[in-house]
């Protein structure tokens, strides 16, 4: 059992290759139906999460919070599907929303430019010049977006356990190695890298719920401990959003006690470590 993200441009081949996996691993695929069921759960409109996965931060900016709030609507949404295990998601942004998960196997599907402005005329009706420049554009937005969110470039090989390139080797031979590699030790969900996935699950979850009061907080998780930790100095906590945060947070199921960190100010004006608030 473990969870497989396919990362992959337009046109290349990468989503016939994620349902054909999973297909044969019998396990279930998803990708753009995490964008309805988060705009469904959190009442965002469709379009606006498609942007935040698909389009540079930039155009997140528009709304207060944005970025920090639809991209932790997503996460929380595909993290409580990778819980179940027995996962293929396919799509932008996967290896990032699963970092720190062992069991999670990271895939990489390019194509040849021109087999793809093939398919693209094909598809869209359109002449090969328009054809390159919607992908050259494309590849280049989702290139943008990752540095801009995470400061990694999506071209990185080292991102992936595996970089598949479809032109000699076809879909079929891709779906081989890939449900091959995936069956290795190193990718089989154990007690502890469950306990892992459901502790980053429940601190999503309860970033998601704080979203509207401390957007830029971060929540770690372990056993249903919860710390929020603020970046700021505890001079500039107000207490209104303390026991906002605790209120909310100590109400989600499964959290059983809740701790808030802040960076004080020392009397020089430099910042000491984290410290716990009361």
């Amino acid at each position: 059992m473990s969870i497989i993200t396919i990362s992959r441009g337009s046109y290349s081949r990468g989503k016939e290759i994620a349902e054909k996996v999973a297909e044969k691993m019998q396990y279930k695929c998803i990708s753009r139906d995490i964008l309805l069921e988060s705009s469904k759960e959190f009442d965002i409109p469709e379009v606006k999460l498609v942007r935040a996965l698909h389009d540079s931060p930039s155009v997140l900016e528009r709304f207060m919070h944005g970025k920090e709030r639809y991209l932790a609507h997503i996460r929380s949404s595909l993290l409580q599907h990778a819980q179940k295990d027995n996962l293929v998601y396919h799509g932008l942004a996967g290896q990032y929303f699963l970092l720190g998960i062992p069991h999670v196997f990271k895939v990489r599907i390019t194509a040849d430019m021109e087999d793809r402005v093939r398919e693209e005329c094909k598809r869209e009706n359109i002449c090969e010049d328009e054809a390159r420049y919607i992908l050259q554009k494309d590849d280049e937005e989702r290139r943008k977006w990752g540095l801009q969110v995470y400061g990694i470039d999506t071209w990185d090989s080292r991102l992936y356990d595996m970089v598949i390139h479809i032109g000699s080797l076809s879909v079929d031979d891709a779906v081989d190695f890939i449900c091959s590699a995936v069956q290795k030790d190193a990718f089989k969900t154990t007690t502890e890298s469950q306990q892992i996935i459901d502790n980053i699950a429940t601190a999503a979850y309860v970033k998601v719920e704080l979203i509207g009061v401390a957007p830029h907080a971060n929540i770690v998780c372990n056993d249903g401990h919860i710390t929020v930790h603020f970046s700021k100095p505890v001079s500039s906590l107000k207490t209104k959003i303390v026991a906002q945060v605790k209120s909310i947070a100590t109400n989600i199921d499964g959290v059983k006690d809740v701790t808030i960190l802040g960076v004080p100010e020392s009397p020089h004006g430099k910042v000491n470590p984290f410290h716990n608030i009361e």
